[in-house]
């Protein structure tokens, strides 16, 4: 199964679940007099149109090479967690001056009843299942929109937690903590969104890849027979997949066509090493001794 097939599954059953979801949850709002659940079901809602920008994401961002894009589309996959992050700033924002508002006016606040205890218990279950769930997929598919995406179940996972205790306290003749929660749940979801944003941004302005997978790399060419030294090793995300610009000094007296099976067998070995290298760029340099 492709990656595209893999996330469009995870979507749409993640689609069906968020919808679901969000209907119980506003209902249990309503009818359990819980500000916190109401502003929970808003929050899966979010899910739901959120996960079809993941599928438009992963979408475009699988078509193949074209003139206009040589180097593929990877990069809408970034655009895509954007727009999630955007989203949810939107969603936690809606959140919080909903809480704040009822803080204000806290002598309104009515008490919450069981009925959405219980919702929210079942809600953070289902949600923390859902994170898992897309997360596995966002791994093996190297998804940065299906890993945003899976964030944001974590983040209505927590805010059914906050949900939980705001009841619960509120239950207990505490009522504003039940506004307070929404208050907190918007502070949850800003910073998930902010980290999501923050990644999407260092994959798209060509931040380098991690020490230690440089150091893997240059394990791997070191061992390439006929390999005298590494002159130079850059690299760059571009989207979820990386470009690397190599320089390697070979025996300076070999004629051209060693040189190059040497530089061959150097590209093959890393391709074959990181299934996330799309391009492997090898110069050859002649050998010499530095003072």
């Amino acid at each position: 199964m492709t990656n595209e097939k893999i996330g469009y599954r995870v979507s749409v059953t993640t689609i069906v679940w968020n919808i679901i979801l969000s209907i119980i949850k506003f209902i249990a709002g309503v009818f359990g007099r819980s500000q916190a659940m109401i502003s929970d079901s808003i929050h899966s809602l979010s899910d739901v149109l959120s996960t079809f920008v993941v599928i438009i994401g992963i979408k475009i961002s699988n078509k193949a090479d074209d003139k206009n894009h040589p180097y593929g589309h990877e990069r809408f996959e970034c655009v895509a967690s954007i727009v999630l992050a955007s989203m949810l700033v939107m969603t936690g924002v809606l959140i919080g001056y909903k809480g704040i508002e009822s803080l204000i006016h806290s002598s309104g606040i009515a008490t919450p009843t069981l009925f959405a205890l219980i919702i929210a218990i079942i809600s953070i279950i289902v949600k923390e299942c859902m994170y898992w769930y897309t997360r596995k997929y966002a791994k093996i598919t190297n998804s940065n929109a299906l890993m945003a995406d899976a964030w944001h179940h974590r983040s209505d996972a927590l805010s059914s937690i906050g949900s939980l205790i705001g009841i619960a306290g509120s239950m207990m003749g505490i009522t504003i903590l039940d506004a307070l929660a929404s208050v907190i749940i918007c502070l949850f979801i800003l910073k998930v969104a902010v980290d999501i944003f923050r990644d999407s941004i260092n994959k798209m302005v060509d931040v380098a890849c991690s020490d230690e997978l440089i150091n893997n790399y240059k394990e791997i060419i070191n061992n390439v027979d006929g390999v005298k030294r590494i002159d130079l090793i850059k690299s760059r995300l571009f989207g979820a997949k990386i470009y690397l610009d190599i320089e390697i000094s070979v025996d300076g007296n070999l004629i051209l066509r060693d040189a190059h099976k040497i530089a061959e067998v150097v590209h093959d070995e890393l391709e074959n090493s990181d299934k996330n290298i799309k391009h492997c760029m090898i110069h050859v340099n002649p050998y010499e001794k530095q003072e």
